[in-house]
C-alpha cells in the first residue's frame, strides 16, 4: 500500500494569520488567532494544494470570490467532535421534562420539531431518536421532527451517509449498536435505514440569520459547544437567532461550558433535575 506524501505545511507570516482569521470570524463567528497558528498553517496549505495556489493572499481572494472555495475553507476549519448520547443527561431531560412540558396543551398527532445544531456528522440529531424511541412513551403518540444542521457540509453528507466508527458508538450500549445499526463492515456501522429517513439534514450558519431561512421553529434545540469558540459579539448574534427560531415556552440546551446568562436576558432558565436548560417566555 502507498503511502500519502507528507504535507509540507507553509508557514504564515503574522499579517497572514490575521487575515485568515478575520475572513473566518466573518465567515462563521469563530475565533481563530496566532494561537492556533500551526492549526491554521496546516489547513491553509491543504487547501492551497488542493486548488495549486501558491500565495496566501491569492488563496484568500478565492475564498472571497468563490462561494465553492468558501464552502471548502468553512469546512477545513470547523471542529467535529461529537459521538453517540454526549451529554446523556440532556436527553433524560429532553424525555423526562421538556417533551412532557411541551405537549401538555397538545393533541395527538401533533408536530414537535426538535432541531440539532450544530450537528456535525450526524451523532448528536440520531441520539435523540434513539433516545425518544427507547425512553419516551409518548414517542409515537406524536409527530416528532428532527433536524440536524451544521455550517460544515462535508459534515452533513457524512450524515446523511449514516456510516459511523466505533470511536463514534462507544458510549451506546450493545443491545442499541445492534438494534439500531447494521452489522459492521469495514470497522465502520450504518444506522438503520428507518433511522435515516427520521432525521433531516439541512445547512445552517447561526450566526447568518440568511442561511436559516425556511428551517421554522422548533420546541427544543440542542445546541451545544459551538459558543465557546465565539466573541462576545458572535455569542449575542448566536443567542438571538437560536431566541428566535424557538416557539414561544421552547427550550434551548447547551454545553455544560456554555451559560446564556452571560449573553443575554431573553431566556428564562429552567433548573430541572437532570440539566439547566433555557427557555423562551
Amino acid at each position: 500500500m502507498s503511502q500519502q506524501p507528507t504535507l509540507t505545511v507553509i508557514p504564515l507570516t503574522t499579517e497572514e494569520i490575521l487575515g485568515v482569521g478575520e475572513l473566518l470570524y466573518r465567515c462563521t463567528g469563530m475565533i481563530f488567532g496566532e494561537n492556533k497558528r500551526y492549526y491554521i498553517e496546516r489547513r491553509i496549505t491543504e487547501r492551497m494544494r488542493r486548488t495549486g495556489i501558491a500565495t496566501v493572499p491569492a488563496y484568500l481572494g478565492l475564498v472571497r470570490s468563490h462561494v465553492g472555495e468558501r464552502e471548502a475553507f468553512i469546512n477545513a476549519f470547523t471542529i467535529n467532535e461529537t459521538y453517540f448520547y454526549r451529554e446523556e443527561h440532556q436527553l433524560a431531560a429532553l424525555s423526562q421534562s421538556l417533551l412532557p412540558d411541551i405537549v401538555r396543551n397538545r393533541r395527538p398527532g401533533d408536530l414537535v420539531r426538535i432541531w440539532s445544531m450544530p450537528c456535525s456528522s450526524g451523532e448528536e440529531a440520531y441520539s435523540i431518536a434513539i433516545w425518544l424511541l427507547e425512553n419516551w412513551q409518548l414517542v409515537d403518540a406524536y409527530n416528532i421532527e428532527i433536524v440536524g444542521s451544521d455550517i460544515d457540509t462535508a459534515a452533513l453528507g457524512r450524515a446523511r451517509e449514516g456510516q459511523f466508527t466505533q470511536r463514534s458508538l462507544a458510549r451506546l450500549p450493545p443491545a442499541l449498536r445492534d438494534a439500531y445499526f447494521e452489522p459492521e463492515h469495514g470497522h465502520h456501522r450504518r444506522i438503520i435505514q428507518d433511522l435515516r429517513e427520521s432525521v433531516r439534514f439541512t445547512h445552517a450558519n447561526i450566526i447568518d440569520p440568511a442561511s436559516m431561512t425556511g428551517i421554522g421553529k422548533f420546541d427544543v434545540i440542542l445546541c451545544r459547544n459551538v459558543l465557546i469558540y465565539f466573541d462576545d459579539p458572535a455569542r449575542l448574534a448566536a443567542a438571538n437567532a437560536l431566541y428566535d427560531s424557538l416557539n414561544p415556552g421552547g427550550y434551548v440546551c447547551l454545553g455544560h461550558s456554555e451559560s446564556m446568562g452571560r449573553i443575554t436576558d431573553r431566556f428564562e432558565l429552567a433548573r430541572l433535575a437532570d440539566a439547566i436548560v433555557y427557555r423562551r417566555p
